[in-house]
């Protein structure tokens, strides 16, 4: 067993504010990582997710939501389609030429608002996310995130203020390996948060190098 402390914040606090121009029922384009058919990563987001069954105050993230956040781009209803389907072809332009990153997850961590998985090293993913931001940007004007990025992804996200001494002690039992995890494609996603979980209903695969999608 890895007796390396997880590390985490003393308290953490509800992930489901609205945060400005969010609302229910408004849907929202990005460019991120899903992970529907990488089963090692599944197998290693389960055990921990065992040990946190108990506690109330986590929403668990299923296996079809998980995702690793990169770029976003705006909501539906303030982008048109004609601009989507320019993103879309100029991100297969960019992430064509691109060797597919290989990235290995193992321990969460506990940040104030979600447990998440590190992506390490996380090199190649900001390589990809700013690809991904150039190719954006030649038909939507935005803006490069301004605070600091780490690559992650979320197995549980908060619902209510609590400590985290008891949470880390019981991720602290789960004798979990690494598992190393080859990159293929990039998501352009449609998603929504209405129901305490990032959820998209459409998702067009990007192949990233010579990978099919």
């Amino acid at each position: 067993m890895d007796h390396t402390p997880i590390e985490r914040v003393p308290e953490v606090r509800n992930h489901w504010w609205w945060r400005p121009g969010w609302r229910e029922g408004r849907h929202y384009y990005a460019c991120h990582l899903s992970f529907e058919d990488q089963p090692t990563l599944h197998a290693l987001v389960d055990p921990y997710q065992d040990a946190l069954k108990t506690f109330g105050v986590l929403d668990l993230i299923p296996h079809p939501w998980l995702h690793l956040t990169m770029q976003g781009i705006g909501f539906t209803d303030e982008i048109s389609d004609e601009a989507v389907e320019t993103i879309e072809e100029a991100l297969r332009s960019e992430l064509r030429r691109i060797v597919p990153p290989v990235v290995t997850f193992h321990r969460p961590v506990i940040v104030p608002e979600a447990i998440y998985l590190p992506a390490l090293p996380a090199t190649p993913i900001k390589d990809l996310r700013t690809s991904c931001h150039r190719a954006i940007t030649t038909a939507q004007m935005i803006e490069p995130e301004s605070h600091p990025y780490r690559p992650h992804v979320s197995i549980a996200y908060v619902n209510a203020e609590t400590s985290t001494e008891d949470i880390a002690q019981a991720l602290d039992q789960v004798d979990a390996g690494p598992v190393e995890v080859t990159i293929s494609y990039v998501s352009l996603m449609v998603f929504h948060r209405d129901r305490r979980m990032y959820e998209w209903t459409k998702a067009t695969r990007i192949p990233i190098g010579n990978n099919p999608a």
